[in-house]
């Protein structure tokens, strides 16, 4: 199974299991979509996703430094894996402002299914029920 065939499988498994828990009946009474307040109130998770986006534009400005300079390059699964975790934002910053990796399949759909999967997983945690 190759690179992309992994992520989107994760991306879709996690969307789908969200969607069924939401449909479940896995949330509070009303739907909440104020991402800013969410954020407001949880300023480590804001402080995390800062830093790992910063981190992740920077192992993407690295990389595309090594592929000029012929050097060792940083994996694809790295990549990919520090937009996972949080970097997505990162990833697509770094994959636009310094044109790397845009004609590889793996980033251009991989890295915004990574971020639809990681905004759903935001607005699920925002309404669980509490």
């Amino acid at each position: 199974m190759n690179m992309m065939s992994r992520v989107f499988l994760i991306c879709v498994l996690i969307i789908q299991i969200i969607a069924m828990l939401f449909i479940k009946g896995f949330h509070g009474e009303e739907i909440n979509i104020a991402f800013w307040e969410f954020f407001g109130r949880n300023k480590i998770l804001m402080i995390y996703l800062g830093i790992i986006n910063v981190i992740t534009f920077l192992a993407f400005a690295i990389d595309k430094l090594h592929a000029i300079k012929g050097k060792r390059r940083i994996r694809i699964i790295t990549l990919l894996g520090l937009a996972f975790v949080g970097g997505s934002a990162g990833a697509l910053l770094g994959m636009y402002t310094l044109r790397h990796k845009t004609k590889v399949y793996y980033f251009t759909v991989g890295v915004p299914l990574i971020m639809i999967m990681q905004a759903v997983v935001v607005f699920f945690v925002m309404n669980i029920r509490g």
